[in-house]
């Protein structure tokens, strides 16, 4: 083992290509998570941020809170069901807004929430009408405290008084207000969504603690008029999430078989080339499994410096970019697996080496037979 980081102190320049390659590998490996995070995430904040255990929607809406529609009957049900967790009514639309000191045309796309049940980030139940919390995301639009956001055809005005982190929704920042809020919005500009006092989208259930009952107790209760859903799976329900989620994990997983491919070829080369050193070592003692655990040892070492070259350029990409622009979430979590992938990538691609260091017999390899 000491041989073997000897080795690498005075000879980095045999190991510096076999770095640089796995170092570029490790940089498309982490912005490949990094962007398949900053996707979801920018997709699915709004649901993350509900401080529930269920989402109810209608039967007929096919999972989709656009199409869903919970009468105050349907509601009585539900609260029923529940025995005593909390219910709670939730509405959304989409809109284009219009900010001070922009001309007619220049619009955001927002997403407008109401809500009576609080998600993270907002303190006690739901701001005065006509005012929002806005999602951080959206000071990159000139949006601050205090302004006046119009929406829609109708410009229905809506005082922005407090900002949340993390709850985009489809790609969009978000404002959060009051049930009549959303209502008098969705009637002043679509006028064919138009619900009726009691109405809303979907019913969130239960505090966040689990103590909510089974889905398929609330659909019961209701005479299969809901669809209820978990959190989780109300996030995997939005559409493109799952897509994007098997694309990206396909190409990470074509990536970590490149490194695979990589330390393995650079090290079969490496024991070819020290056939002669290692029938030294196996003639004066050196077990085979010495041998390979310094071979295994300096290609843990390559790839620890690749990754962690990749993680600090991952951190600074997420520190430098702008909130609402790329993509780009470097999460602690994708980034301790990328490097476990890595790692167990290097670990594999050594195994390859094993068999012919295995195989090294000292008298033909001192004589210079293969």
């Amino acid at each position: 083992m000491r041989l073997a980081l000897r080795e690498m102190r005075r000879r980095p320049g045999r190991f510096g290509v076999t770095t640089a390659i796995l170092t570029l590998i490790a940089l498309l490996l982490m912005f490949l998570g990094g962007l398949l995070d900053g996707l979801i995430a920018g997709s699915t904040g709004a649901l993350r941020a509900q401080q529930a255990d269920l989402i109810v929607y209608s039967d007929a809406a096919e999972e989709s809170l656009v199409r869903s529609r919970l009468t105050p009957e349907e509601r009585a049900r539900v609260e029923q069901a529940a025995d005593g967790a909390r219910v709670a009514g939730l509405g959304s639309v989409q809109l284009g807004a219009r900010l001070e000191g922009r001309g007619p045309r220049d619009l955001v796309p927002v997403v407008l929430f109401g809500f009576e049940a609080a998600p993270e980030g907002i303190d006690g139940g739901p701001p005065p009408d006509g005012r929002v919390y806005a999602d951080d995301t959206l000071r990159a639009e000139g949006v601050d405290e205090g302004d006046v956001i119009r929406l829609g055809a109708a410009r229905t005005p809506v005082e922005v008084v407090g900002f949340v982190e993390d709850s985009r929704y489809a790609g969009q920042g978000t404002l959060w207000g009051s049930l009549a809020t959303w209502r008098e919005v969705v009637g002043a500009n679509r006028p064919g969504e138009r619900v009726g006092d009691g109405v809303v989208q979907a019913l969130v259930v239960g505090d966040g603690s689990g103590a909510a009952p089974a889905p398929e107790a609330i659909d019961r209760a209701t005479g299969g008029a809901t669809s209820t859903l978990t959190i989780d799976g109300a996030i995997d329900a939005l559409p493109g999430v799952s897509q994007q989620r098997t694309v990206f994990t396909q190409i990470i997983g074509v990536t970590v078989i490149i490194a695979l491919v990589v330390v393995a070829l650079f090290f079969a080369l490496i024991t070819v080339e020290r056939t002669a050193l290692y029938g030294v070592l196996k003639a004066i003692g050196a077990g085979s499994g010495t041998l390979f655990a310094g071979v295994l040892l300096q290609a843990l070492v390559v790839t620890l410096i690749a990754s962690a070259i990749g993680v600090a350029a991952s951190l600074a990409i997420d520190a430098a970019l702008p909130a609402g622009s790329l993509p780009f979430l470097a999460s602690p979590v994708r980034l301790a697996a990328n490097v476990g992938y890595l790692v167990l990538a290097a670990a594999v691609g050594c195994a390859f080496s094993l068999r012919r260091v295995l195989r090294i017999d000292p008298a033909r390899a001192i004589g210079g037979e293969q």
